[in-house]
């Protein structure tokens, strides 16, 4: 059975064990804490998009979310704020990890296309559940000595059923 707390890439895969350790337990830490401090230099500032799929599989339903850095950290602490106010049934934490896959990374020199996927979800006080099913292509590049997110396209339709 997958542990999804450990990083499952060695640590002589440096590179992959970069990327994964800050697009998992780094961003989920982050988020629960709602503290954009603890990630933001894991960002490009310099030419920052991010595209929301939507959760479709047609691209012309897609649309540029995030034209700037700004514009999604304003939008992460607003998700990171509206999960907290809500109670929960089991561990947070958890859930996201139990949740979160992300086991492809594609380097090319000094760039990378990360696939991480969520497929899961947590059990609201309420009696609810939110439902995590999206993908988020993240573009990375090798910037001043660590890999660090230059975009992304995200909430891309996931599992993707023909």
């Amino acid at each position: 059975m997958r542990d999804p707390f450990s990083n499952p890439f060695p640590l002589e895969d440096e590179a992959r064990h970069a990327i994964w350790t800050m697009l998992v337990p780094r961003d989920i830490d982050a988020f629960l804490a709602r503290d954009w401090s603890m990630v933001e230099e894991d960002f490009i500032e310099d030419g920052f998009l991010g595209i929301s799929g939507n959760k479709t599989l047609n691209p012309d339903h897609w649309t540029l979310a995030f034209p700037s850095l700004t514009a999604y950290r304003d939008e992460w602490l607003r998700q990171a704020e509206d999960f907290a106010q809500t109670t929960y049934t089991e561990d947070p934490r958890t859930a996201i990890f139990t949740a979160t896959r992300l086991e492809e990374i594609d380097i090319q020199g000094e760039t990378a296309l990360v696939r991480k996927k969520f497929d899961g979800g947590i059990k609201r006080a309420d009696g609810g559940f939110d439902t995590m099913q999206w993908q988020t292509l993240y573009y990375c590049r090798l910037h001043q000595g660590r890999w660090k997110i230059s975009g992304f396209t995200g909430y891309l339709a996931y599992p993707v059923v023909p």
